[in-house]
């Protein structure tokens, strides 16, 4: 008997141990996504893609092997941190997302946790551009255009879809950042959203038999859209994974 409560605990402890790594892992996803409405004359967009950041420090080594691939800009989606965090901790985050590329964000739920007048002025003094409800558009040289658009977090009942729409224009291949993935709801076929990037739902972190709240961050193509839901870099509540593993995102985006 003492042995098998004994063999309980060791594994436990293993598993606790293993969920805590997993919180911590330093994870990057490469993904490649086609799209036939893609213009050519762009070749592909490269985008690193960050969300729910929350307590958690950057790795330096990942952000090297991320600066190598030569991504166009970087995307925070939302929760970069939450009440507790430092703004210090915050800055060396951000400065270090920067030597990858220009850095581009939207809020998030935790994000409002904080003196968020105090976290928009630094975003903006480090130079991060900010999606609130608002589009960015880039031209190729043949004048096709590439629309970054980001809303303001849903579950907070700040965004606007609307507004960021009538921002986008009328033409070019449009991505949309939202921190909460029921943006989809929202969407009709003809605002002509071709990708959509969320987080927020950590994948579900924790998965028991594997049920969870929540399902695993993955591409969905749905018929108004394409969602990639990540199931973050951060955890919240505990700092424990199982089943949802940590996880950034590489994305290459092309004609196809």
């Amino acid at each position: 008997m003492v042995y098998l409560i004994a063999l309980f605990f060791i594994g436990g402890a293993g598993l606790l141990i293993y969920m805590y790594m997993e919180a911590f892992a330093d994870r990057v996803l490469y993904k490649e996504l086609s799209f036939s409405e893609f213009p050519d004359s762009f070749g592909e967009v490269k985008l690193f893609f960050i969300s729910d950041i929350h307590r958690r420090l950057i790795s330096e080594k990942m952000i090297d092997e991320v600066k190598e691939k030569k991504p166009d800009m970087v995307i925070i989606g939302g929760d970069l941190l939450e009440k507790g965090v430092s703004f210090e901790k915050v800055k060396k985050n951000v400065l270090l997302l920067m030597k990858a590329a220009p850095v581009y964000f939207v809020w998030g739920n935790n994000d409002y946790e904080v003196d968020y007048h105090e976290l928009d002025a630094l975003l903006v003094e480090c130079g991060v551009k900010i999606l609130d409800n608002t589009a960015l558009s880039f031209e190729s040289p043949v004048g096709d255009k590439f629309v970054l658009m980001g809303t303001d977090d849903l579950s907070k009942d700040r965004d606007r879809l609307d507004l960021a729409l009538s921002d986008a224009g009328l033409s070019g291949f449009r991505v949309l950042v939202s921190h909460d993935p029921r943006i989809v709801n929202e969407i009709e076929k003809e605002h002509n959203i071709h990708l959509v990037l969320s987080g927020h739902t950590h994948g579900g972190q924790i998965h028991i038999l594997g049920y969870s709240p929540y399902e695993k961050g993955r591409v969905k193509v749905l018929p108004q859209t394409t969602i990639l839901i990540s199931n973050g870099y951060g955890t919240t509540g505990v700092p424990l994974r199982l089943g949802a593993k940590a996880e950034t995102h590489f994305i290459t985006i092309k004609f196809g």
